[in-house]
């Protein structure tokens, strides 16, 4: 074959052109070649803009990681102590191991093969080990974790085979000093998700944040800042230079408002109580009314923050913080603050008696034989107030709030009104994560919902707490805070305050929700005083608190769930009665003997505080 064309051949071609007539070349020709190279040109600007904008970041990072090793120096996390200073966790050593492919062999069957070896080496199968590669996202670094505390065998494992590329790496894990108590106010840590670094871009892929609790709530205090140093390489790879781009910074320490021995003994107490019950989910709370401080905070069943992966799926969700995520029927522990309603909206005085024959009959208009009958949980005689308040009596709070014959009672809308100014409907604001809040119902969330009108005996149930009433155990505690204090609803807060070394970096002093001592001063001696003749009385629901070395304040409340087949116990009060300086919620779920479960419990709390904190 010819490599090349004889000028003979062209020749014959020549002589043809020649004869050919010269046409021009219509106009449209052009415009199309023009628009053709018009989108070539605008398509290649685009992808060169994305390659230069849009993955700026990835291809900056590739290409430093061609020349160059980053070594993470993990910056401890921020210490969290009690209110006296008592640590409430500590960090300690561990090391990480990290497998960086870059370094491997090019052929890929080489690669796969030495995989295989590392995997061997640590005890991980290839079908785990393969899953966290493939997983990675690359665009990040160029490494990926593959053990996250290793052992000692492991580390002297892969230290004698000498593998390029896997690399040993100190860091810190957060231990609790006690593993279950204290669970939900720390939370817990975790490794960065790709939605965290878009949302932090300070993050690198290997940090460890918090996940919930104080850990996740203040973070940005106690991550602290990781150091770098940087390995630079030649063209062969060959380390030739270790600089050191930034030292790490450790975290900020965090003072709470807890109270470490006296949530030791509420988690202790609960969990005893819970156990001889046979019963599995308890909450306990202790606030101090003054000011909105947590002394307390125990949710039962706990977790090992150490371990959480262990109860990701296990029974009854021990990672649910119910205290302030739970939504419960509050039952009669809701009493004291409808008492505060009828008594400002001017349906009864402190002195007006109301008959508890034990049950009271409302007519039916579709079947007048089968009249609705609400009971009283025992016939109570005529009460007033504060009288109702001691016995829990049903009735009296059914006439006030939704009437009955010659009774006047608020109405639904007046009643949800005095619930709102009791900020059931929002959240206290708490500084934990997921707090909820409370559903407050009404004729129209009915007939939106339910598809259903409101009746009489809907503004009935809900007087007393059940119905479709919910609240969270953290908001139901403030509110009897606040009848504690005279008016004041605080928020809620555990952290007292952040410290840097000596210098005091956030401090948190009592932040008022709402201020309702205006709306409440007539009618507050008289609920104070029924919830201290619960104590104080013989015929009180608690009046076994009364051998207490101080006055006590209290309402109890059973709440009956799944139509009646269950019941959830609770208790609230406060302490001294004449100087309020705690207040306390015991939840027991699924009780035996509705509220006589919880009032043990709180006796126990209160003579702990009283014995180590008031008297000393």
């Amino acid at each position: 074959m010819k490599n090349h064309i004889q000028i003979e051949d062209i020749l014959p071609d020549k002589e043809n052109d020649e004869d050919l007539v010269e046409v021009p070349l219509a106009d449209k020709v052009f415009r199309m070649f023009f628009v053709l190279v018009t989108i070539s040109f605008v398509a290649m600007s685009f992808q060169f803009a994305h390659l230069a904008l849009g993955n700026e970041s990835f291809f900056k990072r590739r290409a430093a990681a061609n020349m160059s090793d980053t070594k993470i120096q993990p910056a401890p996390r921020g210490i969290i102590v009690d209110r006296f200073g008592k640590p409430l966790l500590r960090n300690e050593p561990i090391s990480r191991i990290f497998v960086a492919p870059h370094d491997f062999p090019e052929e890929p069957e080489e690669r796969v093969r030495i995989l295989k070896d590392i995997g061997e080496k640590l005890g991980i199968s290839w079908s785990e080990l393969k899953d966290l590669i493939e997983q990675k996202d690359w665009g990040q670094s160029d490494r990926v974790l593959i053990v996250q505390e290793a052992s000692h065998d492991q580390i002297v494992a892969i230290g004698a085979a000498d593998i390029a590329g896997v690399y040993v790496e100190p860091s810190f894990k957060r231990v609790p000093e006690f593993p279950f108590e204290f669970s939900h106010v720390l939370g817990y840590t975790g490794l960065v998700s790709a939605a965290d670094i878009e949302r932090n871009v300070d993050l690198s892929v290997d940090d460890e944040i918090g996940k919930a609790g104080l850990e996740a709530q203040y973070d940005e205090y106690l991550r602290g800042k990781n150091g770098k140093e940087i390995f630079y390489r030649d063209a062969f790879g060959k380390v030739t230079e270790r600089r050191s781009a930034q030292e790490p910074s450790p975290g900020m320490m965090i003072e709470t408002t807890i109270d470490r021995d006296l949530q030791r003994f509420m988690y202790r107490r609960l969990k005893e109580a819970l156990v001889s019950l046979g019963r599995d989910v308890g909450v306990a709370v202790a606030m101090d009314p003054r000011n909105g401080e947590v002394l307390g905070l125990v949710n039962i069943p706990s977790f090992d923050i150490g371990r959480v992966v262990d109860y990701l799926r296990a029974p009854l969700d021990p990672l649910f913080n119910r205290a302030v995520s739970g939504l419960y029927n509050p039952g009669s522990a809701i009493k004291p603050v409808v008492g505060v309603a009828v008594l400002s909206e001017g349906v009864v005085t402190p002195d007006s008696r109301i008959f508890s024959a034990g049950y009271i009959e409302v007519p039916n208009p579709y079947d007048p034989s089968r009249p609705g009958r609400f009971l009283d949980w025992r016939p109570n005689g005529w009460v007033n107030l504060r009288e109702a308040l001691a016995k829990s009596s049903n009735i009296f709070f059914y006439e006030t709030t939704g009437g009955f014959e010659g009774q006047r009672g608020i109405g639904i809308d007046s009643l949800k009104r005095w619930w709102q100014t009791f900020m059931f409907d929002l959240k206290t604001k708490i500084d934990l994560p997921g707090e909820r809040q409370g559903l407050l119902p009404d004729p129209a969330w009915k007939e939106s919902v339910k598809k259903d009108q409101w009746r009489i005996g809907d503004t009935y149930n809900v007087s007393i707490g059940q119905g479709d009433l919910l609240v969270t155990p953290i908001s139901l505690l403030n509110s009897i805070s606040a009848i504690a204090n005279g008016g004041v609803l605080y928020v809620p807060h555990i952290m007292r305050e952040i410290r840097s070394g000596e210098e005091v970096v956030r401090k948190n002093s009592p932040e008022t929700l709402a201020d309702i001592r205006e709306k409440i001063r007539d009618a507050l001696p008289s609920v104070r005083d029924g919830m201290e003749d619960v104590v104080r009385k013989d015929y009180g629901t608690a009046h076994s608190l009364s051998a207490l070395p101080f006055s006590v304040a209290a309402k109890t409340g059973t709440a009956q769930i799944q139509n009646n087949a269950k019941v959830n116990a609770f208790f609230v009060g406060y302490a001294p009665a004449e100087d309020p300086q705690i207040a306390i919620l015991v939840l027991v779920e699924n009780a035996r003997e509705g509220s006589l479960n919880t009032i043990p419990v709180a006796n126990d709390i209160f003579l702990w505080y009283y014995e180590n904190r008031l008297k000393k």
